[in-house]
This record gives C-alpha cells, sequence and structure tokens, in this order.
C-alpha cells in the first residue's frame, strides 16, 4: 500500500443526534483548513477504519469520517436490537446533509467505495450543489441483477468452498430459493442461538471473496461475533427493501450528476460488486473519469485500486 498516505489520527471526534433515537459517530483529521471531504463506508455496516484516512492528503484535506447508523461507533448498535425501521437509504442521506451543516460546510467531495458509491451516488442525486466532486470506488447500486449474483449463485461458482459455507445456516447445498430472504428469517430470529452463527456465515461470505487473495485477517475481523451481527443485519436489512430504490435509479438518475467533476475505480476481478455496473454508470456519466485496474477484485487496499484512488483525491486536492 505505498501509495497510501502515511497513518494520522484525529484532532476532533463526536456523536451526532440524528433523530430517530440514534447518534452517529464523526470524526475529523488532516488539515482543519483543507478541502473538506466525507468518506463513506461499505456494507451497509460495515463502518470505517483507520486506513481509510490515508487515501487523502492530510496537508492538503479536512476529512471527514462517519460511521452510518447501527455500525462502528454510532449508536444504538445493530448488535443490540433488531429494529431497524430507522435505517434506510434516506435516513442516511438526511444524516449526511445534517452532519455537513453541524461541520459548517457549504460544499464537499463525496468518496464513497462499494455500498458507499451507492449512498454517495444517493446523496449527490439529491444534492447536487452541495457535492465539489465525487470519487467512487466498486461500484453497487443495489440492482436485482447485482444482489442475485452475489447471494444467489453466480459468485459461488468462482468460490464454491465458501459459497457451501454461506449456504450452511439454510440447510446447505442442497438449498433453493432466495438466500437474502431466507437470511433475513434467520438474523432477525431472536434466538443468539440462529442469528449468530447465521451473522457469522453471511459475514465471512463477503471477508473471504471480496479481496483477490485470501485474507485470514479480515476474514477473522468480519467473524467477531458484534461486528457480524450488525453487518449482516444492516446489509440484509437493505438488500430486503432493495435499498428503498426503484430498480435502476441510482444509473437512471445519473444525469443530475452532469455537473460533477468524479472518477469511477472498478478492479476487473470484483466478485462482490462485478465490473458491469461501473461500466454501467459510466455509459450513464461518461463526463466521469473511468479507471478499470485489471489486475484486482474489490477492496480498496488492493495496490492498482489503492493507487488509482489517490490519484483522482490528489487531482481534486486543489480544486
Amino acid at each position: 500500500m505505498a501509495s497510501l498516505y502515511p497513518p494520522i489520527e484525529p484532532y476532533a471526534s463526536g456523536l451526532l443526534a440524528v433523530g430517530d433515537g440514534q447518534q452517529i459517530h464523526w470524526e475529523e483529521c488532516g488539515n482543519p483548513a483543507g478541502k473538506p471531504v466525507v468518506f463513506l463506508h461499505g456494507g451497509p455496516g460495515g463502518g470505517c477504519t483507520p486506513g481509510v484516512r490515508r487515501l487523502f492528503d492530510p496537508e492538503r484535506y479536512r476529512i471527514l469520517l462517519t460511521d452510518q447508523r447501527g455500525c462502528g461507533r454510532s449508536r444504538p448498535h445493530a448488535s443490540e436490537t433488531d429494529d431497524l425501521s430507522a435505517n434506510t437509504t434516506w435516513h442516511l442521506v438526511a444524516d449526511l446533509e445534517r452532519l455537513r451543516e453541524a461541520r459548517g460546510i457549504t460544499r464537499w467531495q463525496v468518496f464513497g467505495g462499494s455500498w458507499g458509491s451507492a449512498l454517495a451516488l444517493a446523496y449527490a442525486e439529491t444534492h447536487p450543489d452541495r457535492v465539489s466532486e465525487l470519487v467512487l470506488r466498486g461500484i453497487f447500486t443495489l440492482r436485482r441483477s447485482e444482489l442475485d449474483f452475489y447471494y444467489n449463485g453466480g459468485a459461488g461458482q468462482l468460490f464454491p468452498d465458501r459459497y457451501e459455507r454461506f449456504l450452511a445456516p439454510l440447510g446447505g447445498s442442497g438449498f433453493r430459493g432466495d438466500t437474502i430472504a431466507a437470511y433475513h428469517d434467520r438474523l432477525f430470529d431472536p434466538d443468539p442461538a440462529v442469528h449468530g452463527p447465521a451473522a457469522v456465515a453471511w459475514s465471512t461470505w463477503e471477508a473471504a471473496t471480496i479481496t483477490l487473495e485470501p485474507d485470514a485477517e479480515l476474514i477473522a475481523t468480519f467473524a467477531e461475533p458484534a461486528y457480524a451481527l450488525a453487518f449482516a443485519r444492516i446489509e440484509n436489512h437493505y438488500f430486503v427493501h432493495a435499498g428503498w430504490l426503484t430498480e435502476g435509479q441510482l444509473i437512471a438518475d445519473a444525469h443530475r450528476l452532469r455537473d460533477i467533476p468524479g472518477v469511477i475505480v472498478q478492479g476487473r476481478y470484483d466478485v462482490a460488486t462485478p465490473a458491469v455496473t461501473a461500466w454501467d454508470l459510466h455509459s450513464a456519466w461518461p463526463s466521469a473519469g473511468f479507471h478499470l485496474v485489471g489486475d484486482a477484485g474489490h477492496a480498496y487496499s488492493e495496490p492498482g485500486i489503492a493507487a488509482a484512488l489517490v490519484a483522482a483525491t490528489d487531482g481534486f486536492a486543489g480544486s
């Protein structure tokens, strides 16, 4: 990860009350007088990690990280409650506006990867006047074809060993049906003996398939019970409801981005969010830069992905 900037620590952090009994965690690092950028993590439900601070030049950027509702350091945590009724795409879009206003920012760069790219698109298409630039990685828009490929067998043909483990809570390889709907019943079952193993199986399926080479440490992190339960519950909740989006909405509304400079970075061998979605977004938003990294999967930390992302943030740092 030589292309990333050195590790840094926040100079400010806190919890912001956003309504519905929810508090979202935020932190700022870098240069307090620098160009504002907000980082939107994946999942949904993944939370921010310290490494993502390194995607931005700390001398030139005022870097805001926020944990979305129910995960990371935000409260209440989804491992402690099964009521996610106040956790939707449009709640998160509104939360970003509250955070922007609370931090005294007029316009900011929006950076999103994986689910974060979907949230970034939803936010920018709703509030284009508040977005100075968009940097998007591993494009995901919650179309049914995207969900079916990853959870209902397509990706399983590339990772049959891991997919068998994913199907285990559903009865094993003989399962026939929609895994997303079936997992919903298990993840929200009140019995820890049911929702616990299901959460770990759901979460580690993702951890095992988002890097080009297996990452045992990442898989172990995703297997931690509280993390896995929040991650799996929130993801599944969003996918069961198709992100509260109409089919294809984020790409159909890409014309609203026409005045926003942007960069799309995509790994060719990304199994979690295959390149066809990035290509479709590029076709709908041709003014954005498009970088298809030939030797990469999904994770931002893969060298080619990291290099392209840092080049994008460096390119926008002075604008």
